[in-house]
């Protein structure tokens, strides 16, 4: 696959779904939630629990912090492993209160992504989350849905190398970035998750050879 095939990808899945305006949330910090919130869970659980915190008027890090675990638990239940999550909604919670968000998203992205490995169920996929959505920093997210159609094209790649062929291909852009990868999800959703494989316009596309160029005979 050649780098101007990824531009190509992003100009069909643009054409076929439109702008998406991911990630919906009205501050940095239900963003923030949200990315605990969706890990190994679908997002319209993550809806439901983003809903029963503003009800309640727990979606600021002093509500979090400060409210009883056991009704943290049950505002989250749906999204599963609720216990965890709850826990790690605290910590993340506490952390910011002790550390200014304006200022910890005003870091470089390699410094703010290695402060925020370092806590509690930050892992990569969740860190880059926060830098794209939370600090509008340029990182593009690598999820099971990308590696997945990455995959079905005949790449191949951990986390880091996915991650490093999509920005060496793509100019650093974070709108771009925030598109890209939410039309990766429709699509993932609306093609993979339907099993519509002979369908997949991209997959389909690049083994003609018309992903990048003109079809090959």
């Amino acid at each position: 696959m050649e780098e101007s095939d990824l531009k190509e990808i992003y100009r069909i899945l643009l054409e076929e779904f439109g702008p998406q305006k991911w990630w919906p949330a009205e501050t940095r910090f239900e963003v923030i939630v949200g990315a605990f919130l969706t890990q190994q869970t679908k997002w319209s659980k993550v809806e439901k629990a983003i809903c029963n915190l503003k009800q309640a008027g727990m979606l600021e890090p002093y509500g979090l912090v400060k409210v009883n675990i056991t009704s943290l638990e049950e505002m989250i239940r749906c999204c599963g492993f609720y216990r965890q999550k709850a826990s790690r909604l605290k910590s993340i919670a506490q952390f910011l209160i002790e550390k200014d968000m304006d200022e910890l998203f005003s870091l470089p992205v390699d410094q703010l992504r290695r402060i925020l490995l370092t806590l509690n169920g930050v892992g990569n996929e969740t860190a880059d989350s926060i830098i794209l959505y939370a600090a509008d920093k340029p990182k593009f997210v690598i999820d099971a849905y990308t590696t997945r159609i990455m995959d079905c094209m005949g790449v191949k790649g951990n986390y880091e190398e996915l991650q490093k062929i999509f920005e060496n291909a793509l100019p650093k852009d974070v709108n771009m970035f925030k598109e890209y990868h939410a039309l990766i999800v429709e699509y993932a959703k609306s093609y993979c998750g339907k099993k519509r494989c002979e369908e997949c316009i991209l997959v389909n596309g690049h083994r003609k050879g018309t992903i990048h160029g003109q079809e090959q005979v």
